[in-house]
């Protein structure tokens, strides 16, 4: 299972996406695709965000049985703590100065 989610995208990356990916609720995509498929998705992401942001979660042989990766501007940035990813939140002064409000 493949679940990604992209925030302020242009149209012609979110057009990309449903190519690939079923759109259950705007920028929020779903699927079963190979590793390879996998990649090249999130090739086409880094390529076409833009200004926006992105996460893209998959199910892996890990602890939590999943694994995620990130791209953009976002307060939730991912931190590994003995060996398991987890999402750590930035400070919103230090959200402030790293989105330029």
């Amino acid at each position: 299972m493949l679940v990604t989610v992209v925030e302020n995208a242009p149209t012609r990356l979110r057009g990309r996406l449903a190519i690939w990916l079923l759109e259950v609720r705007a920028g929020v995509y779903v699927g079963k695709v190979s590793r390879r498929v996998r990649e090249m998705i999130w090739a086409q992401i880094e390529k076409g965000i833009e200004g926006g942001n992105a996460v893209i979660v998959w199910s892996t042989n890990t602890e939590s049985g999943f694994d995620f990766m990130t791209l953009g501007s976002n307060r939730r940035i991912p931190k590994v703590i003995d060996g398991i990813k987890l999402v750590s939140f930035l400070p919103e002064e230090e959200n402030k100065k790293v989105l330029g409000n």
